[in-house]
């Protein structure tokens, strides 16, 4: 089973300002001690996904553990370490196929059943949430709250990732909840490394 940090960061492209704004918080959230790091491009093309995918490889080695958000095949184009998928993407069992048995794999989920049936799959951890409300999707999932996250702890084997609207205020509170890791997009955009740290504090 794997280890996971307390701190599970998303660079989300699509909401960062600019060119080079994804450039700049992906070192400063590596300066500020994050060790996982989804990268997520829902816009851009595959050529753009993969170009910025492999220099943020290049940029944070292996100090990083890198995850690339619904696509399998560019996660093994860019040497990245797993691949994280929703709900709607290719299944966990297509996936492992593609990427093998050693690079991570996650799976969202938003309800107990998907709980259940993630926990039965080859994926090293399962996303719950949102638990709170989000502003980063446009057409979120019905929140889940800190139950569901205790719900989540109680019907997975798996180490559980929280997602969804949490910040430095509340999450201290997923975590007594029982989730082994909190996944952070908003409140990690402004100021990434000081965010980071802070995090990483208030997390223990």
């Amino acid at each position: 089973m794997i280890t996971l940090p307390r701190l599970y960061a998303i660079l989300d492209v699509d909401l960062l300002p600019g060119n080079d704004a994804w450039r700049y918080a992906a070192r400063e959230l590596a300066a500020g001690g994050v060790t996982l790091l989804q990268y997520r491009n829902k816009s851009g093309t595959a050529r753009q996904v993969l170009e910025q995918a492999r220099e943020l490889k290049s940029q944070l080695g292996d100090r990083v553990k890198l995850m690339m958000n619904d696509r399998s095949d560019l996660c093994l184009a860019a040497d990245f370490d797993g691949v994280h998928v929703g709900q709607d993407d290719l299944s966990p069992a297509g996936v492992r196929q593609v990427i093998g048995p050693k690079r991570w794999l996650g799976i969202s989920t938003h309800n107990p059943e998907q709980v259940r049936q993630a926990d039965q799959t080859s994926a090293d951890y399962v996303a719950i949430g949102p638990v709170f409300a989000t502003s980063t999707k446009s057409n979120p999932d019905p929140v889940v709250g800190l139950e569901g996250v205790r719900q989540a702890r109680a019907l997975a084997h798996k180490p559980v990732i929280a997602i969804g609207g949490i910040s430095r205020d509340n999450a201290r509170s997923v975590i007594d909840a029982g989730a082994d890791s909190i996944a952070v997009i908003s409140d990690l955009l402004r100021e990434p490394r000081k965010s980071a740290e802070e995090f990483l504090r208030i997390l223990g």
